[in-house]
C-alpha cells in the first residue's frame, strides 16, 4: 500500500518553510493550503482560499502565481481551446503585479518564469508554437538569472530541468529553430538528472510541499517526452509519497501504467480513484479507463468512452474516442456501426494533439485486420503472451495488403522484443522494414529505430548507428518527427 504524506500542522509547516521572504511575496499558511489543494485537483477549494487571501492581503504577489496554477490545471483537465482563449488574457495582469514587487525575493523572477512556462505548455497543445517558444525563452532567461542571484533556491531547478528536457527532445522544425534563434538549447540527460536529484532532495528539505509539483512534471517528462525505460518504476516510486486523496496522483500513476503495459494496475487505479464534487471534473480519466479496458479486449469499455463524450467539454481526444468505439463495433462484427463511428471520428472533435491526428488518419485508412487489431490492443496492454498467440495463429500469407504484411511483422517484432527474444525481434523488424520502407505507414521507420535500440543494448554501436540513420533517412511517413527524434536521441547516446 502506498505511503501517504502526513500533513504537518499548518502553523508548524509555516514556521519551517523559508517562504516569507518579503511582505508582498508571502507564501503563508493559507497560500500553502491553496497550493496543496491545487495539486490534489481540488480547484474549487483552492479558489476559495485564494479569494480569502486576496481580501486579507491584496498586495500579496503569491496570489497571481496561485491563480495561474488554478488556470493551468483547469485548462489541462478541461481540454478546451475556447476556455484557453478566454483565460489567456489573465497572464499579462498577473505578470504586471509581480513585476512591481520586491526584486530581492527569490520568488520575484521565479513566479514570472513559472507563469510564462505554464502558458507555453498549454499554448503548445494548440499549435501556437512561436508564442510558446517566446514564453519558454523568457522563462529560461528568468530562471537562469534567478539561479545566479539565488543559487540555493531549489525551485529554479524544476523549471530549468523541464526546459532542458523539452527543448532537448524537440524534433527539428519550426519550434526548435525558433528557440535556437533565441539562443535556447536543451539537453535531455541534463534535465532528467536535474529533476531526479530534485525529486530525491525535496522531501529532506523545507521545500517539501513543492514535491508533488516536481513529480508531476518529472512523470510527464519520463513517459511522454523522454520515453524513459524507467518511467514506470520511477513514477511509481516517487508518487508513493503523495496522498491518496490527490486526483493528480491517480492521473500520474494510471497514465504511466497505461503507457508501460501495466494495464490491470491502470484499471484498478482508475476504478478506485477519489471522487466527489470537491474535485475538478477530469473527463480524460474516463477516456483513459476506456482505453485500458479495451486493451484487455473488454468490450464494456464502450461505457467509459460514452461517459467521456457526455461529460467532456473540450475538443481533444474526441476523434480517438470515436475510433476506439469503432474498433469495439468491429470486434463485435458490426461493420455498419463501425462505418458510422468512423464517420464521426472524421467529422467531430479537433486535431490539435497527435492522438486525434492519428485517429483521423486511421479513420481514412482501410479497415483494420481483426488479428492485427487484437494483437495491437493486447500488446498496448502488456498482455504479451496473448498477443503472441493471436499473431502466431496467422501467417504472413494470410495478409493481402502491403500495409497488413508490414504491420504483422512489426507487431511480432514488438512482442518478441518485449519478451526478450532479441534475435526473433530483429528478424521481424527487418521484414517489416523491407516490406514497408516505401509506404507512408510508420512500421518501417519505427522498426529501424527499434533495431538500433537492440544493437545499442548489445554494444554493437556500428550497427546501432546504421539503423538509427536508416530511420532518419525515411521520409513522408506517419509520426515522422517523433520517430526521427528518437533516432537522433539514439545517435546522441552512442556518440554518433
Amino acid at each position: 500500500m502506498p505511503l501517504k504524506i502526513y500533513r504537518l500542522p499548518l502553523f508548524l509547516l509555516f514556521s519551517l518553510l523559508p517562504f516569507v521572504v518579503s511582505a508582498n511575496f508571502d507564501f503563508n499558511a493559507n497560500c500553502v493550503r491553496a497550493y496543496q489543494n491545487i495539486f490534489e485537483l481540488k480547484l474549487g477549494t483552492a479558489r476559495q482560499l485564494i479569494t480569502a487571501e486576496k481580501k486579507a492581503r491584496p498586495q500579496n504577489s503569491i496570489i497571481p502565481l496561485l491563480e495561474n496554477y488554478v488556470d493551468y490545471f483547469y485548462l489541462l483537465t478541461i481540454e478546451s481551446k475556447t476556455e484557453f482563449d478566454k483565460l489567456e488574457a489573465n497572464k499579462s495582469a498577473r505578470l504586471d503585479q509581480i513585476s512591481k514587487d520586491d526584486k530581492n525575493s527569490p520568488y520575484y523572477l521565479y513566479a514570472q518564469a513559472e507563469i510564462n512556462l505554464q502558458w507555453a505548455l498549454i499554448r503548445g497543445r494548440y499549435g501556437a508554437y512561436f508564442a510558446a517558444a517566446r514564453e519558454i525563452n523568457r522563462a529560461n532567461s528568468l530562471l537562469k538569472d534567478n539561479q545566479k542571484k539565488f543559487p540555493n533556491f531549489p525551485l529554479n531547478t524544476k523549471g530549468l530541468g523541464l526546459v532542458n528536457v523539452v527543448i532537448g527532445s524537440l524534433p527539428d522544425g519550426f519550434m526548435k529553430s525558433t528557440l535556437s534563434t533565441f539562443g535556447v538549447k536543451g539537453d535531455v540527460q541534463t534535465g532528467l538528472s536535474q529533476l531526479d536529484k530534485l525529486a530525491e532532495d525535496l522531501p529532506k528539505s523545507t521545500y517539501e510541499p513543492f514535491y508533488e509539483e516536481v513529480i508531476f512534471y518529472y512523470a510527464y517528462i519520463l513517459s511522454d517526452v523522454a520515453k524513459h525505460p524507467q518511467a514506470y518504476t520511477k513514477t511509481m516510486k516517487y508518487t508513493a509519497r503523495i496522498a491518496d486523496s490527490s486526483l493528480l496522483k491517480t492521473y500520474m500513476q494510471a497514465y504511466v501504467c497505461a503507457r508501460n503495459g501495466k494495464n490491470d494496475q491502470a484499471i484498478e487505479i482508475l476504478e478506485n480513484r477519489p471522487k466527489g464534487n470537491i474535485y475538478q471534473p477530469f473527463a480524460y480519466l474516463d477516456y483513459l479507463l476506456g482505453v485500458v479496458r479495451l486493451n484487455k479486449l473488454d468490450l464494456k469499455a464502450a461505457s467509459n468512452f460514452d461517459q467521456f463524450l457526455q461529460v467532456n467539454k473540450g475538443g481533444n481526444y474526441i476523434k480517438d474516442t470515436y475510433l476506439h468505439l469503432a474498433w469495439i463495433s468491429l470486434l463485435k462484427d458490426d461493420t455498419a456501426n463501425y462505418t458510422a463511428l468512423l464517420s464521426k471520428a472524421k467529422s467531430k472533435g479537433a486535431t490539435y494533439i497527435d492522438k486525434d491526428k492519428q485517429a483521423l488518419n486511421e479513420a481514412n485508412a482501410p479497415m483494420s485486420h481483426l488479428v492485427l487489431l487484437k494483437a495491437r490492443l493486447l500488446y498496448d496492454g502488456g498482455y504479451l503472451s496473448r498477443a503472441l498467440e493471436v499473431l502466431s495463429d496467422s501467417k504472413a500469407d494470410d495478409f493481402k495488403t502491403v500495409k497488413d504484411k508490414a504491420e504483422h511483422a512489426y507487431r511480432l517484432g514488438r512482442v518478441n522484443n518485449d519478451l526478450g527474444k532479441d534475435d526473433a525481434a530483429l528478424a521481424n523488424y527487418q521484414t517489416a522494414f523491407n516490406i514497408g520502407k516505401n509506404q507512408k505507414y510508420y512500421y518501417a521507420a519505427k522498426s529501424a529505430v527499434l533495431m538500433g535500440n537492440i544493437y545499442e543494448k548489445k554494444k554493437n554501436f556500428l550497427k546501432a548507428k546504421a539503423y538509427f540513420n536508416l530511420a532518419i533517412s525515411l521520409k513522408d511517413h506517419e509520426y515522422e518527427n517523433s520517430i526521427e527524434n528518437e533516432a537522433k536521441q539514439g545517435l546522441k547516446r552512442i556518440g554518433g
